[in-house]
């Protein structure tokens, strides 16, 4: 089976476009921060939220007009919330457009956003998927010295924001996406090995085979999985619409302990914050008993009854994920 967002020319397979990382990682980020205080000494602070955010502000402040044009937009441009799986945000590939310091930058906004102990495995998928970070896009909507501010980076399988909080009721910022394809093939074997992200299939998995055959009959979906055009994938389900397979208020005890166990290996990737976040806005509505769990029987790679597609999804969060024919994962929680 070819991915449906992976065609065979890929935009990743040009010239590699190598970060121009300064060699001394620790004497720039002293460098940045410098910078991030003068911002602050002006008087125009970003929002609070961290390390990434006090950097969006240092880079925004580097930016020349010329390269403003490229990559900044406004806050409610409709850009902002797009996701997907394989593209770019603006023509600006980190590797080419940006200079050495904004290059790292760009890396260090973008490592802040995960958890340390999780980030080699995503460091691993980026160089795997697109020959690393200076071959994937960025842009800034807002300004983050005097207003609403958004930082954006996007790429294959990969796609992730820094917005100090401006986007009210949205964890992580927005819609995310992230993914991963081992290997040569765009076709995964049925263990997936190699993929930084199956353990949470795996995960999944445990709680279908806790299932009772009745609650297996309602949590199977024998039809097409979720619609994967970039808007419905995100699509959260209005007030009295049905959510897909079996409701998380159905199960034991037991069984929603493991489901809580999936929650926390879904978030595990992610920084505290953003993590916390998620967590915040699915426990104001319920918690894990308002989910709804869902396998899709039509797409088990090597039909071995380990199913590849899944989701759980509720009123305010989707979070689906397409194992076949590799990981694709599209997340989208509101408050």
């Amino acid at each position: 089976m070819n991915c449906p967002d992976c065609p065979e020319q890929q935009p990743w397979q040009e010239e590699e476009a190598p970060l121009l990382v300064p060699p001394n990682r620790r004497q720039f980020l002293k460098t940045a921060a410098a910078g991030a205080l003068a911002i602050r000494s002006a008087g125009a602070a970003p929002k609070a939220g961290g390390d990434s955010e006090t950097l969006v502000a240092t880079l925004y402040k580097s930016l020349t007009e010329e390269q403003k044009k490229t990559v900044v937009m406004p806050f409610d441009h409709p850009l902002r919330s797009k996701v997907d799986a394989n593209w770019f945000i603006s023509p600006a590939r980190v590797g080419k457009f940006f200079t050495a310091d904004q290059q790292a930058m760009v890396r260090e906004i973008w490592r802040g956003l995960y958890n340390p102990e999780f980030l080699p495995k995503v460091e691993h998928q980026i160089q795997e998927d697109a020959k690393g970070l200076g071959n994937y896009s960025a842009a800034l909507f807002g300004d983050p010295g005097s207003g609403k501010f958004e930082f954006v980076l996007a790429g294959r399988h990969c796609t992730v924001r820094c917005d100090g909080d401006s986007v009210e009721g949205a964890a992580f910022g927005g819609p995310i996406f992230y993914g991963h394809q081992s290997g040569p093939s765009g076709t995964e074997k049925p263990d997936h090995p190699g993929n930084v992200y199956w353990y949470q299939g795996k995960r999944a998995n445990e709680v279908f085979q806790s299932l009772s055959g009745k609650q297996r009959e309602t949590a199977l979906i024998a039809e097409p999985s979720r619609d994967e055009a970039a808007s419905e994938t995100i699509r959260l389900k209005k007030k009295g619409e049905r959510l897909a397979g079996l409701p998380v208020s159905e199960m034991s005890k037991d069984q929603r302990a493991l489901v809580e166990k999936v929650l926390a290996d879904l978030l595990l990737p992610y920084r505290k914050k953003d993590a916390t976040e998620a967590m915040r806005y699915i426990k104001a509505h319920g918690g894990v008993s308002s989910l709804a769990m869902s396998f899709y029987k039509n797409q088990d790679l090597g039909s071995d009854g380990v199913w590849d597609v899944w989701q759980l999804e509720s009123p305010t969060m989707i979070w689906y994920f397409r194992g076949n024919p590799h990981v694709h994962v599209w997340v989208n929680i509101r408050a």
